[in-house]
C-alpha cells in the first residue's frame, strides 16, 4: 500500500463500522417503534404524530445517513488493492447481504411513509417478524466477512 493509502485505510474502516453500527441500530429500532405505532397509537390522534415524528426523524436523521456512509466507505474499502480477494465466496455473500440490507431500509422507509399517510395495513406481529430480517442479514454479513470462506 502507498504511504497515503497506509495512512487512510484504517480511517476509511472505522467510519465504515461507525457507519454500519448506526444503520443497523436504526434498522433494529424502526420496527419495534412501528410495533408500538400499530398496537398503542393508531392511524391518527395525538401518539400517532408522536410516533410518525420518530420514526421520520429516525429514518432520515440517522438511518439513511448512516446506509450512504456504509456504502460510500465500504465501496472504499472494496476498491482498496489487495484488500478482497475476489476469487473466494464470502465477497459476493456480503455484498448480497448489503444490498439486501439496503432492500429492507427502503421497505421500512415505504412503511414509514404509509403511517405518515395514516395507511398502515400490517400488525404488530408482522413488524415483529420482519424485525429479524436484519439479524438474520448481519449474521450472514458478517460470518461473511470474519470467515472469509
Amino acid at each position: 500500500m502507498s504511504d497515503l493509502l497506509s495512512v487512510a485505510y484504517p480511517w476509511i474502516k472505522a467510519f465504515h463500522i461507525i457507519s454500519v453500527i448506526s444503520w443497523m441500530a436504526a434498522l433494529f429500532y424502526l420496527p419495534r417503534l412501528f410495533v408500538h405505532h400499530t398496537e398503542k397509537a393508531g392511524l391518527s390522534g395525538a401518539t400517532h404524530d408522536i410516533f410518525t415524528m420518530m420514526e421520520y426523524k429516525l429514518a432520515t436523521v440517522i438511518m439513511r445517513p448512516a446506509m450512504i456512509g456504509t456504502w460510500v466507505f465500504g465501496l472504499a474499502l472494496v476498491l482498496t488493492p489487495g484488500i478482497v480477494d475476489w476469487s473466494a465466496i464470502w465477497p459476493y455473500t456480503k455484498a448480497a447481504g448489503v444490498i439486501a440490507m439496503t432492500g429492507f431500509h427502503e421497505w421500512l422507509v415505504v412503511r414509514m411513509r404509509d403511517f405518515g399517510q395514516g395507511r398502515n395495513s400490517l400488525t404488530g406481529r408482522h413488524y415483529r417478524l420482519m424485525n429479524e430480517v436484519p439479524t438474520v442479514l448481519m449474521i450472514l454479513i458478517v460470518i461473511s466477512v470474519v470467515v472469509k470462506f
